[in-house]
């Protein structure tokens, strides 16, 4: 699978904002971000004045490094979106969070997404008793997620779980970090999604 291997910070300064890709670094002031808030390259500091679709796939851009999914699976995430019930913007936002390493960071198990997945294709986590292994799935109401027995020890996963209280947990979740055990108590909503999203500007520019 194709991976994004450059220095992520560059990924932020792109954009224009945090989209929290290196976890607990990214709050304190080593962030690359705070101490350079522009783009990277010769013309970064210049200001240019961008077209609609230029806004728009910057939108699309900044959504699908945040989550870490590939252009072809965002794409598809759009299409199953648009074709579900309700607002095709909610619903692919609802199902980027829903992906079992959204649930993961979500739940204070890693620090960043990036590190969710690794452990995640690891081996490292059960859903409903059961190992998984599998980024991408989507998990549902009243699944318990939990870290196996014999990787609690693990010293990534014991450094988010300090890291939870400062970040917060979605009220759609809930954690128990004493048991390394969370559960997804419900569906997520728009409000539960606090990141300034504008996906809007998505589905005007997939619907083209």
């Amino acid at each position: 699978m194709a991976r994004y291997t450059e220095a992520k910070c560059k990924l932020c300064r792109r954009e224009g904002e945090k989209l929290f890709l290196k976890g607990d670094r990214c709050y304190t002031d080593k962030c690359a971000y705070e101490k350079r808030p522009y783009p990277p390259g010769h013309s970064g500091r210049m200001r240019h004045k961008m077209s609609d679709y230029a806004i728009q796939l910057r939108e699309k851009q900044k959504v699908r490094r945040m989550y870490g999914v590939l252009e072809g699976q965002f794409r598809e995430y759009y299409h199953r979106a648009d074709g579900m019930k309700g607002v095709t913007g909610h619903n692919l936002l609802f199902l980027l969070e829903r992906r079992l390493d959204n649930v993961i960071y979500r739940l204070g198990f890693a620090n960043s997404r990036d590190q969710a997945r690794q452990l995640v294709r690891h081996g490292i986590f059960k859903l409903n008793g059961r190992r998984v292994n599998i980024p991408s799935m989507q998990v549902k109401a009243e699944d318990v997620i939990e870290v196996r027995e014999e990787a609690r020890k693990i010293p990534v996963i014991n450094e988010a779980q300090e890291v939870i209280a400062r970040r917060g947990c979605p009220e759609w979740l809930e954690s128990d970090g004493a048991n390394f055990k969370g559960t997804v108590k419900a569906m997520p909503s728009r409000d539960d999604i606090q990141f300034p999203i504008n996906e809007q500007l998505i589905v005007e520019l997939y619907s083209k």
